[in-house]
């Protein structure tokens, strides 16, 4: 499977974008990157910090500076925030650099995931399963449009989901490889 491009996954806070692309990667023996980890490594702060110093619009250009940057990568295993396809320079730049994958999850699955979670500005209010709702509703037709491949992580096990994305990019680069 060493012919395989980038794959870059979207999907939203909670989708399992950075546990799935880890495992993805290892069975690719293939770098992973983390876009929002990155940002942060590189800022010496965390997201949090980021959204209250620059607000949203600093972070979000943060984010296509380093959604380029890891573009020009090769063989790589991307995971993305999930904010990073509000920006439709974000959208062309991903789906120009590699086989994007939607991670979809629900907003339900998605308040399980994130419960605990206080890495998440977006989060850091009462109304949480609105704001998710809210989200959802602007961002899913935006992965929908970026992505080549879309897989349901909910009730499903990473590996289970890795197993998955594995046969159905297999069978973009190689349709008579597919195994129904």
């Amino acid at each position: 499977m060493s012919a395989l491009p980038n794959l870059i996954l979207v999907g939203p806070m909670g989708a399992g974008k950075s546990t799935i692309g880890r495992l993805l990667a290892a069975e690719l023996a293939r770098d992973f990157v983390d876009s929002d980890h990155e940002i942060q490594s590189r800022c010496g702060a965390d997201i949090p910090w980021i959204f209250d110093v620059e607000g949203e619009a600093g972070f979000r250009d943060r984010e296509a500076h380093m959604i380029r940057e890891l573009a020009g990568r090769e063989e790589m295993v991307i995971a993305t925030g999930g904010g990073a396809v509000l920006r439709e320079e974000n959208r062309r730049v991903l789906r120009d650099s590699g086989t994007v994958i939607y991670l979809y999850t629900t907003v339900s699955q998605q308040l399980r995931r994130t419960a605990k979670d206080r890495n998440r500005p977006l989060l850091q209010r009462d109304d949480r399963r609105q704001v998710l709702e809210r989200m959802f509703g602007e961002r899913d037709p935006l992965y929908r449009a970026t992505s080549d491949i879309v897989v349901r992580t909910d009730r499903r096990g990473p590996r289970a989901v890795v197993g998955d994305i594995l046969r159905r990019v297999q069978s973009l680069t190689d349709p008579l490889h597919c195994k129904a």
